[in-house]
């Protein structure tokens, strides 16, 4: 197996092992966004389920041609369809599955930002549409993200509490199109499909591409490069989760989850400055500290989620703590830009 496919699949055995995935046995599984960080390890714990005597086909809907590590990592009889996912006519072309993650949607502002519109569409217009796609008795995950929860003072976000931004906000398209594609998600389950959102809060990990603009990857990409130069003070405050503990959350929740929405995150608090320096130590490299104290581009001040719920009800006790997943993170790049120790 490819270096890189091995590194995730070894990574992504504690999923297996934690999650109970034999109710998929003998179904079909489309997943959107698969070739990103968290439908990677969607895909990498379906190898590993397979390799337990699960058999599952998975239908994965790239935007482009996926590297040839990626492959590897899907259990065999799968298959891959390219295409848009904010045209009509080729989400109509989908196939129908038992069940389907919707996993795609940008996780970097600068990507979500380059066309708001078609941001929009990929949780609006993509969610309804992929929602028909599900067979009669089957399972719909959306992915959400905790930038629902933009501009409350009310950290740990719960549940139950609503953001203050609007559609004027730098990051509207974004935030405003996760709560359609809730309340879409939310309308078909009324309409009696078993479909669960799950709210994404600053999962990291490998399996991200080269020029990641996400703040812990830019990082990570600077200190193999020599130095991390931080573009404001570093005084945000974020609570990470490493990419195993997520993906095995959102497996719960779509499988056995109770309710319709759950927060998806870590207990890995930190600022961005603490998490530069811990990089930094971690990689060998210094680090050089903005001149602005403000955040940029309208960021959130402090990203903390609640996990009451998720972890009561699904029994989730142990997180991989921010420097092991660091120490994984970083081994990852060094291999995909070819920086040697």
């Amino acid at each position: 197996m490819n270096t890189l496919a091995d590194l995730i699949y070894k990574d992504a055995e504690s999923i297996a092992e934690a999650t109970d995935l034999s109710s998929l046995q003998g179904k079909s599984v489309l997943i959107t966004g698969i070739t990103g960080l968290v439908g990677t390890y969607f895909a990498a714990s379906l190898k590993q389920a397979e390799a337990n005597g699960i058999a599952v086909k998975v239908i994965a809907v790239v935007h482009n041609a996926p590297d040839a590590y990626f492959k590897e990592l899907l259990p065999k009889g799968s298959e891959i369809i390219a295409g848009d996912l904010t045209d009509p006519a080729f989400l109509q072309s989908l196939p129908s599955a038992d069940i389907v993650i919707h996993a795609a949607g940008y996780g970097q502002p600068g990507k979500f930002l380059s066309d708001p519109v078609k941001t929009l569409a990929l949780n609006t217009l993509a969610t309804s549409m992929l929602a028909e796609k599900v067979k009669t008795g089957g399972k719909f995950l959306f992915v959400s993200t905790s930038e629902i929860y933009s501009g409350s003072k009310n950290v740990p976000y719960k549940e139950t509490d609503i953001g203050t931004t609007g559609p004027e906000h730098p990051r509207a398209c974004y935030i405003e199109g996760k709560r359609s594609g809730e309340a879409i998600a939310d309308a078909y389950r009324a309409k009696g499909l078993d479909a669960k959102a799950a709210r994404l809060s600053l999962a990291y990990g490998p399996g991200t591409k080269k020029g990641d603009q996400r703040v812990l990857n830019s990082f990570i990409e600077k200190a193999l490069n020599g130095e991390i130069a931080m573009m404001d003070s570093g005084a945000a405050k974020r609570t990470y989760c490493y990419v195993t503990d997520a993906v095995e959350m959102m497996w719960k929740i779509l499988l056995s989850g109770k309710e319709f929405v759950y927060n998806v995150g870590g207990e890995s608090k930190t600022t961005i400055a603490e998490l530069a320096a811990k990089i930094g130590g971690i990689a060998g490299a210094p680090v050089k500290a903005g001149a602005s104290a403000q955040a940029l581009g309208g960021a959130p001040e402090d990203v903390w989620l609640d996990l009451s719920k998720a972890k009561k009800e699904f029994s989730k006790t142990d997180f991989v703590g921010l420097d092991a997943g660091l120490a994984r993170t970083i081994e990852w790049q060094r291999i995909l830009y070819g920086k040697t120790k």
